[in-house]
């Protein structure tokens, strides 16, 4: 397995939100901010990471009838314990969550890879697995975030994540006159979601082309050298 192309996998090819449409609904809901999109990352990365090394450490003495039971288990548990120290360490950040935190549970990402990886490949590179989907999954909340933020306030934040009240960053790249409401409600979201879901759709349907291209040029090339020597063999 080509462990490089295993990590970059979830960036671009196969981006679990705009890729391979998973994890829609924190996406949609979180990224209204920027704090909002790098916490529920973190949350995320940390969750993924872990129950990947977990569920791989024990993928051959978990029976196959109830892996997807223990799975739940496992996330659960893990959930559990992030939600614990957001709340502990960062009290403005879990209320502005909510329950999408609790909801990482039944996050199609985290199951998803379990079942389709995890399970099925060692602890190295479900770590590689982990990270890169995970910080596909950050970078795509993050862009959404970006958009619309920006666009919905014509000002791009952030705040320390321990300390609501200490501002890190604030710069107004927008006149308020000049923003674009929408962008801050439930409809800028699936817009946003869908101009960025249908650019790397173009993307990758180009990059597609260009490799069958390739390959059907590879053939002919192939095909004409060995009929240029079977020519010559006949001579």
């Amino acid at each position: 397995m080509n462990r490089w192309k295993n990590f970059t996998s979830g960036f671009v090819r196969e981006n679990p939100v705009f890729g391979l449409y998973l994890g829609i609904c924190s996406v949609l809901a979180v990224s209204t901010t920027i704090n909002n999109a790098l916490g529920m990352g973190v949350c995320v990365i940390i969750t993924l990471l872990l129950s990947n090394v977990i569920i791989s450490v024990m993928r051959d003495i978990v029976p196959n009838d109830i892996r997807i039971p223990v799975y739940i288990v496992i996330i659960a548990s893990l959930v559990t314990v992030v939600e614990m120290l957001v709340n502990a360490f960062s009290p403005a950040l879990a209320e502005s969550l909510g329950t999408f935190i609790s909801l990482i549970v039944v996050n199609c990402i985290i199951l998803g890879r379990a079942e389709a990886f995890a399970s099925k490949n060692g602890v190295v590179d479900s770590i590689l697995d982990a990270l890169g989907m995970g910080l596909g999954y950050t970078v795509s909340l993050l862009a959404m975030a970006l958009i619309r933020q920006v666009i919905g306030t014509g000002v791009l934040e952030f705040t320390n994540p321990f300390d609501a009240s200490q501002i890190i960053f604030s710069f107004t790249i927008i006149p308020s006159d000049f923003t674009v409401s929408l962008f801050s409600s439930a409809p800028g979201a699936f817009l946003t979601f869908g101009i960025l879901a249908g650019l790397l759709a173009m993307y990758n349907g180009k990059k597609q082309e260009k490799a069958e291209a390739e390959a059907k040029a590879a053939k002919a090339a192939a095909a004409k050298a060995a009929a240029e020597a079977k020519l010559k063999e006949a001579k």
